[in-house]
């Protein structure tokens, strides 16, 4: 194909430029003024911009992309390769029983499809993915906390040096499997048990194949700052690059601090440290009910964990622990009711909940609001997703400003009321945060949604409007591109992007999505060339 006359934007964060695009067998062929099309379709790209297709590095479609064919609430974004494994809970690699023990955890996340999840290892998952066909890209990270689960199981206690060595191991293969680095969930078990050491060892391995650390860390609240400091710690002993995800500074506690993790993130930067990060351009959280409890009443699985939510001094103690002292499952801050609103339930019978806060549950059903939190995590088997009102818009923008900062949707698609970032984010990058408020300039934004990312997954061939580039571009109109979802209709898809390509193919056509499954597993250190630093040119 060819895209006629656009606004080149490619993805290095230089001056927009009017030109052709030729597209042949998958990859940019040429980039200049008026191209011969020879006998490619043309597309008038007129009035349009033509970046590098998105790419969104924390995203939870892990089994999404094996069951959505469509999977409109990417591809209508224009994101064309999406980062999986996230926040250390995954499913690969995995055993027969941390399989079993994953699916229930992370059920608010992905939901319960009906698949058979016979694969076990990171080429099995990945080679699933290219069977089935999928409609982005997927590039795949370790979770470290079901590493643990697979060795160490769900106790709270430092792995033995034969266990470190088998999680080694596993990461050692993972890595030759195609994965391109490793996450971990240090507020979610059994990840959060391993100390700063463990991280480190593993880490090691990481760094060893080139890859990255991407690490939910142990708190975003109370704490965030020395949180985000032992990271760079865990970075500075591997000498692993590191990227800090999701990376808002929410919660009260840290509402205007974005500068002091910046500064953080500066001289890690100037020592040597090789540090990018991911946010998202709303004020809200989201995740799952079960994540606000302690980390204590979690070891030995789901099952247990709802067991024991029955017992009358347990309840007392996981309560004290929320309201009063704030549990590390929530980040040392303790629990307001009022801004935990339901997002999402795995029993149909409990739906009447769903857009409503627990306060208002609360009142509606004349209990407690502990209470209320308690009966509805034992009714739905753990299985419920909130949203978690917690957010600061300085520190989103102050984020967002920085040069090696990413978009990362954290995007949970599961749910009657998901949070609306799943299918807005990248739409409202380009609406509200550059058109209209101007917090980054056309060509930033592309560079932060595209070229950066691309380079801190070593993507030599992708994230670039330019020859011999793999053809992942998006085409979206300046003056009215906008995201639509909000948190009462969260799937809208967003206007003004009528074309998407993967690999040469139009995904999303004059505005309509396509048949066409394009995307594919990719394998890290399979594709051309060496891993570039991210923001270079």
């Amino acid at each position: 194909m060819l895209l006629r006359g656009g606004q080149v934007v490619d993805g290095t964060g230089h001056e927009p430029f009017t030109g052709d695009v030729l597209v042949e067998e998958g990859r940019i062929v040429a980039v200049g003024g008026r191209l011969d099309p020879g006998r490619h379709r043309v597309i008038d790209a007129d009035g349009l911009v033509v970046a590098p297709g998105f790419i969104d590095m924390h995203a939870h479609s892990d089994l999404a992309v094996l069951t959505d064919g469509a999977h409109l609430a990417k591809t209508l974004q224009g994101v064309t390769t999406e980062v999986l494994g996230q926040d250390g809970l995954s499913y690969a690699p995995t055993t027969d029983a941390s399989m079993a023990v994953v699916r229930e955890q992370i059920a608010g996340w992905n939901g319960t499809p009906d698949l058979a999840f016979d694969w076990r290892g990171v080429a099995e998952y990945l080679a699933e993915i290219d069977r089935r066909g999928s409609a982005t890209n997927v590039a795949y990270l370790l979770p470290q906390g079901t590493i643990r689960l697979n060795v160490v199981g769900t106790e709270d206690r430092r792995a033995t040096p034969d266990e470190l060595a088998a999680m080694a191991a596993q990461v050692d293969r993972g890595m030759i499997e195609g994965a391109f680095g490793m996450s971990s969930g240090l507020t979610y078990v059994p990840g959060m048990f391993a100390d700063t050491a463990e991280l480190a060892a593993l880490c090691a391995v990481v760094a060893r194949h080139g890859g990255f650390y991407a690490p939910h860390q142990r708190s975003y609240g109370a704490g965030a700052l020395a949180a985000y400091a032992e990271m760079v710690e865990v970075a500075h002993r591997s000498s692993v690059a590191l990227h800090l995800t999701h990376a808002t500074m929410n919660f009260p506690e840290n509402r205007g601090r974005a500068g002091e993790l910046l500064a953080l993130v500066d001289d890690a930067l100037a020592d040597g440290v090789d540090v990018t990060l991911d946010s998202y351009p709303y004020l809200p959280g989201a995740t799952t009910l079960s994540a606000l409890l302690p980390s204590w009443i979690a070891t030995g699985g789901p099952a247990a964990t709802v067991q024991r939510l029955r017992d009358p001094s347990v309840r007392s103690r996981v309560l004290e622990d929320v309201e009063v002292r704030g549990s590390d499952g929530c980040h040392g801050v303790p629990v307001d009711w009022d801004t935990i609103e339901i997002a999402g339930v795995r029993d149909p019978a409990l739906s009447d909940r769903v857009g409503r806060t627990v306060a208002a549950i609360a009142r509606d059903t004349a209990t407690p609001p502990g209470t209320a939190f308690l009966d509805l995590l034992i009714a739905d088997r753990l299985g419920t997703g909130i949203l978690q009102h917690v957010g600061d818009e300085a520190n989103v923008r102050a984020v967002t400003r920085h040069p090696r900062h990413t978009a990362g949707s954290d995007g949970i698609l599961v749910g009657a009321k998901p949070h609306p970032r799943g299918a807005g984010t990248f739409a409202r990058y380009l609406g509200r945060y550059v058109r209209e408020e101007g917090v980054l300039t056309l060509a930033e934004a592309v560079r932060h949604l595209s070229g950066t990312p691309a380079a801190r997954l070593g993507l030599t061939d992708r994230g670039r409007v330019a020859a011999g580039y793999v053809a992942d571009l998006v085409l979206f109109d300046p003056t009215t591109v906008a995201d639509r979802a909000t948190f009462a209709e969260p799937r809208l898809g967003p206007v003004g992007i009528p074309w998407v390509v993967v690999g040469g193919e139009t995904v999303v056509d004059d505005g309509v999505r396509t048949d066409r499954r394009a995307g594919r597993a990719l394998r890290h250190g399979s594709h051309p060339g060496a891993p570039h630093t991210p923001g270079s040119d």
